[in-house]
């Protein structure tokens, strides 16, 4: 069985999209008048250092995403499973049919705005030490406002929250032989720092509708299948709740998938390609 994932925010760069654009001029059109910014540009030339700003980053990524998916519709490209990383959900929902491009669209928008205006916090990631390390280290720090925020691989998570505390963090994980390597947001996504905007996109996803779909997405946020029912608790709850891509993958796995494909770019097949069938965490 096959499995198209799509990436989140972090994979933006200058130049992402290429002849996507031209391939498809009506839907970048449409995303530009969507989104009040000729999008092509903002990709191809990265005015102003835009894309390190939430707010035309995950917009832009999304668009990418949903282009190079329709390239590979068009290709006579077909899955068993949709899963994505945070932002990349949303794509994955979009593939299956539960949305339309557009709606989706709007949805990452407003996403990004809200996760844009919780400035109070920042992001590293940690190589090295497994989630469960990471874990016991921050608690025995009694760093009780950095939190994990994606379990990427079993050797691979993200750590945010407020900035002073992670500052001290990061000092005691490098004591223990992490590598530590700065994430360009602004915010301390995924934690429960972002809890008030993860409020606030609830309300604007009650005014979505939410189809069956004709393909199944794994949550990123349960590693379970998401169903419309829960579109609203588990789009709202992706913003201040972990990425747990790791329990994705073994429930994809589980559920027959053999093969994944990415599209735009290849950062979450090197992280499937670390992820153990089974858990392997080690002791402290």
């Amino acid at each position: 069985m096959h499995c198209l994932v799509f990436p989140g925010q972090g994979v933006q760069r200058r130049g992402m999209g290429g002849e996507l654009f031209e391939r498809y001029p009506r839907e970048t059109a449409a995303a530009s008048e969507l989104l009040g910014h000729p999008v092509a540009d903002l990709c191809r030339d990265d005015p102003d250092d835009r894309l390190a700003d939430t707010r035309y980053a995950q917009p832009a990524v999304f668009l990418v995403n949903a282009l190079s998916w329709m390239d590979l519709e068009r290709a006579g490209r077909r899955y068993d499973y949709f899963a994505g990383h945070s932002l990349g959900e949303l794509n994955a929902l979009v593939a299956a049919g539960v949305i339309d491009l557009m709606d989706g669209l709007a949805l990452v928008r407003r996403r990004a705005e809200l996760m844009a205006g919780v400035t109070r916090g920042a992001m590293v990631a940690v190589v090295g030490p497994s989630p469960a390390q990471v874990e016991a280290v921050l608690h025995g720090a009694g760093l009780n406002l950095v939190h994990v925020a994606n379990r990427n691989s079993d050797r691979q998570v993200t750590v945010a929250g407020d900035r002073r505390q992670l500052a001290l963090a990061v000092k005691a994980l490098r004591g223990r032989g992490a590598r530590v390597l700065p994430v360009p947001v602004s915010g301390p996504f995924h934690t429960p720092l972002m809890a008030p905007a993860g409020r606030a996109f609830a309300t604007v996803l009650r005014a979505y509708a939410f189809r069956a779909g004709h393909t199944p997405v794994m949550s990123s946020v349960t590693g379970a299948e998401f169903t419309p029912d829960q579109a609203v608790r588990l789009l709202s709850g992706q913003i201040h709740r972990p990425v747990e891509w790791v329990r994705t993958v073994r429930a994809l796995r589980a559920a027959g998938v053999d093969h994944f494909d990415e599209v735009n770019g290849t950062t979450l097949t090197a992280f499937i390609a670390r992820i153990a069938a089974q858990p392997t965490e080690e002791l402290v």
